[in-house]
């Protein structure tokens, strides 16, 4: 394949603002492959780098780093070791690369390396803290990347990132979810995969809450035994009487939202299991005596770690992930700030909003 000297790439200004601009074609390694990036899609942490609150620095210079973890499309050039891809392939990535040398990323936890956001040691996040996907053009490493089967088009496969965290979530229970009763927090893009997967590995019931009706509805496509508005609803009781009023095994938190830890803790059962998936945008307080005092477990994980996007892939692969109704929103690469204003206003009902870097 002929490659170009420049690429288009959405790049960040000044807090708020991001940009279209022209860039080199990233030069790569031994170790890494070139990808034509063909779709990515926008999510909450890519807010929070475009107000450059992510960095705690302040960020890189204007009109220097490009953002986007969530991002699929074909091999364009291979690293003189990788053998395992080939020009032309179709792949998906993930977003985290850990350093492989901290204890932390030897026993697979590689989304909480101890050398997190240090390049000099091999760690790398597309997206955050190296370059991603929001261009023509990006650089990956060989284990970030995993080949789509000829049914899973792009679209999916973007949104099979989001699937990868509710899949890394479930590992860190450390159980098989067959049989357990669980609610679901938030019917975002996480929280309404989140019902799929629980369903797909046999939990029963799962409760969706949440706040728009829309995205409930949605939920009860994907398979959600009871959805609850918490509008008008008291979504505690609601769930704790989907159980006969002991609580859920499971609840999952996927919002963010400033009451959700509080609400989590009650809606479980004792001796049951929290886990915080959800980025929350401030401090939030619950009553973690409830917690003690009911033996229930605390648990968080940060995106789609211990290889997840493979198995999301795969399930996908075999017709038991559906993401078409998830992806509402397209946007060409050079109308970017349009995408990010539709997707924070949830103009028309917005989910996933993709960006069609190239076809």
């Amino acid at each position: 394949m002929s490659l170009p000297e420049t690429m288009t790439a959405a790049v960040l200004g000044e807090p708020g603002v991001i940009t279209t601009r022209t860039l080199p074609v990233p030069e790569i390694g031994p170790d890494e492959v070139l990808i034509r990036v063909h779709r990515a899609s926008l999510c909450c942490t890519d807010v929070k780098i475009r107000s450059r609150h992510f960095f705690a620095d302040g960020g890189p210079a204007p009109g220097t780093f490009v953002p986007g973890h969530e991002y699929a499309g074909t091999v364009a050039a291979v690293g003189s070791s990788v053998d395992e891809f080939a020009v032309g392939d179709r792949v998906v990535t993930e977003a985290h690369r850990g350093c492989m040398r901290c204890a932390n990323c030897l026993a697979g936890a590689y989304t909480d390396g101890l050398n997190y956001g240090n390049r000099r040691k091999g760690h790398r996040t597309q997206g955050m803290t190296v370059n991603g996907g929001f261009a023509e053009y990006v650089a990956n490493h060989v284990s970030t990347l995993t080949k789509l089967p000829d049914t899973v088009d792009f679209d999916a496969a973007v949104v099979l990132t989001t699937a990868g965290t509710v899949i890394h979530a479930f590992d860190a229970l450390g159980t098989i979810i067959a049989g357990a009763s669980i609610a679901v927090i938030g019917p975002g893009p996480i929280g309404l995969l989140a019902v799929q997967l629980a369903r797909q590995l046999g939990a029963h019931p799962v409760t969706l809450v949440g706040t728009r009706q829309s995205r409930l509805d949605i939920g009860t496509d994907f398979g959600a035994d009871q959805v609850v508005n918490a509008r008008d609803d008291d979504a505690i009781t609601a769930v704790r009487d989907s159980t006969g009023g002991l609580g859920v095994d499971i609840v999952l938190e996927c919002s963010g939202a400033p009451t959700a830890v509080d609400d989590a803790l009650r809606m479980t059962k004792r001796s049951g299991t929290v886990v915080l998936i959800g980025f929350f945008p401030q401090p939030v307080t619950a009553d973690l005596n409830h917690a003690v005092m009911n033996g229930i477990s605390l648990l968080s994980v940060r995106g789609e770690g211990s290889g997840s996007v493979r198995r999301a892939v795969s399930l996908a692969g075999q017709g038991r992930l559906r993401t078409e109704s998830l992806v509402t929103h397209h946007f060409p690469l050079d109308e970017i700030s349009d995408a990010f204003e539709t997707y924070t206003t949830r103009s028309d009902n917005a989910i996933k909003v993709m960006l069609d870097v190239v076809e």
